[in-house]
């Protein structure tokens, strides 16, 4: 083992000899050629008889002296394989000291009477021309074998679809993204085909580097995502300099959090100066996504059998314009319905989602209608002309204060916008319908978890009431925890506390959260409808995502202070603020009223609960109706969290007395109360 290290390290000694021997040799030789296309230049070819008597000893001094000058100065210290414009500016300066001791040297030997005094500028600036030459030729040869070869590489378009290759943007300043497209081009593990690249300023947009198109800047990230997409080029991740002083603190986060929307991961690459100097290897980067938040591993769930659900469809999405309904839609498209109505009440939201559906999906039907679930018989009216076999219930009131402060407005859309989606769903024949539910009516201590609560139980009712026939429509309910990203939601709350430097505020030190992305969100509504439709799935099942163990909400914050380059405490203060109306401390993922069962899909629990029979349910909801348009907070809250008592003790019947007379009052004294709430929201939950 011993004597064969030897015998390697003295080939490769070996080598290097050889290698500088090459290397001098050609120097010396632009050398000699320079200094005679200096005279040949100077006095057009013809040579005076003087230099032809000093040439033997001129000729030899010249060359050994630029050499020695190129040694002192460092020139064979320099990887010129990888030459750059500051290397050529270094050459210049050895070039000058080569000429300045040349002529020096034969001025002091005898004067040197054969010499113009043009002919040192002139062969300084050819020889510059010929030593740079040189190198830019290897460099040039050396690119073009890389280009070609089949290792690694700055792969062609061609191939960015091929398995473990990504496609990426570059942000950052033009030097940095020169040297990372080179630095990558060596790297033969790298397998990254490098899309675009952007600049904060966005003014050199449609030139090229290195044949890369520059696109743009961050502010028209989706657009740029949209035209690469268009063309068949979409990009998977997005490169950044680790230390780009334009991307510390809440710009980062922005930034990360505006890719996660576009499903790009967000990698950081070393700066200029740590490129410079990688020679060779592999290129580290260090991806930062909003997924590092959950502290585990993204769910990806095997969306194989739901394009032969979805193909060719009719669907119908309520909330389309929100975070779950959006992406929702996003993706259906993705397997080819025949037809998609977007129903939102929002005016801008409809018109965003529509706009980019018609433009990305032009084959599709793409259908918006402005409604709001609340209205039963507009709602109807929609499911007789567009008759969808599948339905997405995505549009629902999600803030928890906001509903604890409107609990008429909380019930009209959760509770009774979701029996008019459901109802019309079961009058018109549809396939299926999906409603969005959240961990938050589990074991509900508020308005806006006890009214999604009441909306599963009448999708299980309705699901329950059809299992004897298989021509029947089916209810299926999905629960999620938080959404990382959706609107209103923490991680956007953060995000602008951070922008004005903090302090970020969190309401109790040990509150905990469960969380998932958007993704895995509307994984598991296309996962749930798909199986169920094939009778995988027994009716009355709610579906939740195996989440992991909830996060303590300070770890977020502290995680997101550190994804923005920032020390928590340090540079940014935790604030606790105190826990708000109707928000628990811990929540759960299964009612006490619920058992919780194996499910057929990897990555999904699901839960049975106790039924409520369907005509109960519309007895409660039509009394819930009549003190909502009275605007009867008291008796309708306390008629609410009844119903839900009445499951968890597994007594289905009349209400308890009390209870009973307040909504008889209530409807009997209508003029005696406030107006019913006039603001309502709606989006994905």
């Amino acid at each position: 083992m011993l004597q064969r290290t030897e015998k390697a390290a003295r080939k490769v000694a070996f080598m290097r000899l050889v290698r500088f021997t090459g290397i001098i040799s050609l120097d010396a030789g632009a050398v000699a050629l320079s200094f005679f296309l200096a005279f040949e230049l100077r006095l057009q070819g013809a040579l005076p008889p003087a230099l032809e008597e000093a040439l033997p000893v001129a000729l030899p001094t010249v060359i050994i002296l630029s050499v020695i000058a190129f040694y002192v100065t460092g020139l064979y210290h320099r990887a010129w394989r990888y030459v750059s414009i500051g290397d050529l500016f270094f050459l210049t300066e050895a070039a000058t000291l080569a000429v300045a001791m040349s002529f020096g040297t034969l001025l002091l030997i005898d004067g040197a009477p054969w010499l113009p005094a043009s002919i040192p500028i002139i062969q300084w600036f050819v020889l510059i021309v010929l030593l740079g030459g040189m190198r830019v030729v290897r460099r040039v040869a050396r690119e073009a074998k890389t280009r070609f070869s089949k290792q690694g590489n700055i792969l062609p378009v061609r191939q960015a679809t091929r398995d473990g290759v990504r496609s990426a943007l570059l942000l950052g300043d033009p030097d940095w993204a020169n040297m990372l497209i080179s630095a990558l081009q060596r790297d033969a593990t790298a397998d990254m085909n490098i899309m675009g690249i952007m600049t904060h300023d966005g003014r050199d947009a449609n030139l090229r580097l290195r044949g890369v198109p520059m696109l743009g800047s961050p502010e028209v990230l989706k657009d740029i995502v949209d035209m690469l997409d268009q063309q068949g080029r979409r990009p998977n991740c997005l490169i950044v300099n680790q230390n780009d002083p334009m991307l510390i603190g809440p710009q980062m986060v922005k930034l990360v959090n505006k890719a996660e929307q576009l499903g790009l991961d967000v990698a950081r690459a070393p700066d200029p100066a740590g490129l410079q100097h990688q020679r060779k290897g592999k290129i580290d980067l260090q991806f930062l996504n909003l997924t590092d938040l959950l502290d585990r591993q993204e769910l990806k769930l095997d969306k194989t059998i739901v394009r032969e659900t979805v193909s060719g469809c009719r669907i119908m999405v309520t909330g389309a314009g929100g975070t779950i309904g959006s992406e929702l839609v996003r993706q259906l498209a993705a397997f080819g319905p025949d037809e998609i109505v977007l129903i939102d009440h929002a005016e801008y939201n409809l018109y965003a989602i529509d706009m980019e559906m018609r433009e990305k999906f032009p084959g599709i039907s793409i259908i918006p209608e402005l409604c709001c679930i609340r209205q039963r018989d507009p709602i109807m009216q929609l499911f007789a002309q567009h008759r969808p076999e599948l339905v997405f219930h995505a549009a629902a009131l999600k803030h928890v204060p906001l509903v604890e402060g409107n609990p008429c407005a909380g019930v009209q859309t959760n509770v009774l916008g979701t029996r008019n989606v459901a109802d019309a769903v079961r009058k018109y024949g549809a396939r299926a319908m999906v409603q969005v539910s959240t961990d938050k009516a589990v074991n509900p201590v508020g308005m806006m978890g006890t009214t999604k609560r009441l909306g599963e139980l009448y999708a299980q009712a309705l699901d329950l009431e059809g299992a004897g026939d298989a021509g029947s429509a089916r209810f299926m309910t999905v629960r999620f925890g938080n959404v990382l990203g959706s609107s209103g939601s923490l991680i956007p709350l953060f995000q602008r506390q951070l922008s004005r430097h903090g302090p970020l505020t969190v309401t109790h030190p040990d509150i905990e959260r469960y969380f998932m992305t958007v993704q895995e969100a509307v994984q598991l509504i296309l996962q749930s409808s798909t199986h169920a439709l094939r009778g995988d799935v027994d009716h009355g099942r709610i579906f939740v995502l195996d989440m992991g163990k909830p996060i303590k909400i300070m770890d977020i914050a502290k995680r997101m202070i550190r994804l923005a380059g920032l020390e928590p405490e340090v540079d940014v203060e935790i604030r606790i603020v105190g826990l708000r109306p109707g928000e628990k401390l811990y929540e759960e993922l299964f009612d006490q009223s619920e058992e919780q069962l194996p499910s057929a899909l990897p990555g999904i629990f699901e839960a049975r609960s106790n039924p409520v029979p369907l005509a109960t349910l519309n007895e409660m909801f039509n009394r819930l109706d009549a003190l909502a348009q009275a605007g009867n907070d008291e008796a309708l809250c306390s008629l609410s969290r009844a119903i839900l008592d009445q499951v968890n003790d597994q007594v289905i019947g009349q209400l308890d007395e009390p209870v009973h007379m307040a909504t008889i009052s209530a409807i009997k004294h209508t003029s005696q109360s406030r107006p019913a709430s006039s603001g309502h929201f709606q989006g994905a939950v």
